[in-house]
This record gives C-alpha cells, sequence and structure tokens, in this order.
C-alpha cells in the first residue's frame, strides 16, 4: 500500500469543519491548504491523543518500504552518528545560553545506544504539535508529509517529549512498544533535527 493510502486505514476520524487558510499564509506550499479547526485544536485528553498518534504510527509502519527511495545522509530517521559534529558544534556555539555539560552528557548517551538494525520503516519525521490537526477536543489529522522517509522508526516517538508527559508519555511509549535504545535515540532526535 502507497503512503498516500494511509488515511484510508487510519483509525483517526476525518475532520468534520476545515477552513482555508489565507493565500499569504506561508505553508511551504504555493496555494492555500485546507486546516482543520475545532475546539480551538486544544486536545481534550492527552493519554487519549497519545493512543491516537500511535495507531497513525503504527498504520504507517505497516506501509511497505519496497521501492522506497534511498534515505538521504543527515535526513530524518537516520543513525545520530551522522550528526553528531552538528550537534557538538552548536553546542558549542551556544555557550553559556545552555548547560552545555548537561547537554552534551544527555547526546554521549543517546549515542551509546545500539544503532538500528532492524528494517526500515516509514517515518514521518516532524511529528510537531503544529502538524498535528484537532477537532472536536481529538486528533484528527496529521500534516506536512515533507520529512517522509523510510528510516528508524525511532524517529517518529519524538512527541513523547515535544507534546506529552506523565501518563501520556507512558502511553505512547507503551503502545508503540519503544524499547530502551530506541527511546534514548528518540530523546536526542526530538532536539538535533536538521
Amino acid at each position: 500500500m502507497p503512503p498516500s493510502e494511509i488515511t484510508a486505514t487510519s483509525v483517526v476520524p476525518p475532520p468534520t469543519s476545515t477552513t482555508m487558510l489565507p493565500v499569504g499564509s506561508y505553508t511551504g506550499s504555493p496555494a492555500p491548504i485546507a486546516a482543520a479547526i475545532g475546539a480551538n485544536g486544544t486536545i481534550g485528553d492527552l493519554v487519549q491523543a497519545a493512543t491516537d498518534l500511535a495507531a497513525f504510527i503504527t498504520a504507517l509502519r505497516r506501509v511497505d518500504t519496497t521501492g522506497a527511495p534511498p534515505r538521504r545522509r543527515h535526513a530524518r530517521g537516520g543513525p545520530l552518528t551522522e550528526n553528531d559534529e552538528r550537534v557538538r558544534g552548536s553546542i558549542a556555539v551556544l555557550g553559556d545560553r545552555i548547560n552545555g555539560h548537561a547537554v552534551l552528557h544527555s547526546w554521549k548517551e543517546s549515542l551509546s545506544a545500539p544503532a538500528w538494525e532492524g528494517p526500515e520503516f516509514w517515518v514521518h519525521g516532524d511529528l510537531l504539535p503544529g502538524n498535528l490537526l484537532v477537532v472536536g477536543g481529538r486528533l484528527s489529522a496529521v500534516v506536512d508529509f515533507g520529512c517522509l522517509n523510510a528510516g528508524d522508526p525511532a524517529c517518529d516517538l519524538q512527541p513523547a517529549w515535544n507534546m506529552f508527559a506523565g501518563d501520556s508519555r507512558i502511553r505512547f511509549r507503551a503502545e508503540l512498544g519503544a524499547d530502551d535504545a530506541s527511546w534514548l535515540v528518540a530523546a536526542a532526535g526530538c532536539s538535533t533535527r536538521p
């Protein structure tokens, strides 16, 4: 099944209302796009959202990657080692604006995780809150597939840090069956994306 058919098998309900963004809105597209609205874009239950987003990721992972273009170096879903020099350079440039010692320690810990040796899966690569549409308080759609890539599935664990906490983070990890190595890689990858 091609990635374009993933919505047909997704458990996330379709949006029920849309609005058009003004033509002048920058969306990365040359024309206006439809954006779901409802409940002011606020998720009502983060644990349910974790379950829904994990179901989407699971469905995406089931799509056959046969014929997928080769992953470009530094593209999302690749090994952290590809970004080591850039990350260390960024830590140095930030100087005392961050706790560089703690950040470098965390980075080194993530680098120590075993590299992914399993099959490549489709990864969205950009599961930020702004790319998740909410209708009626519930996750309705995932947008912005510009980073879609076949690679390490740990890449799509980033919502654990940019969206979830506490019980919702625990549920998200459990629903996806993330092992400790994937969790470490995702923790670093969440903040080191090119």
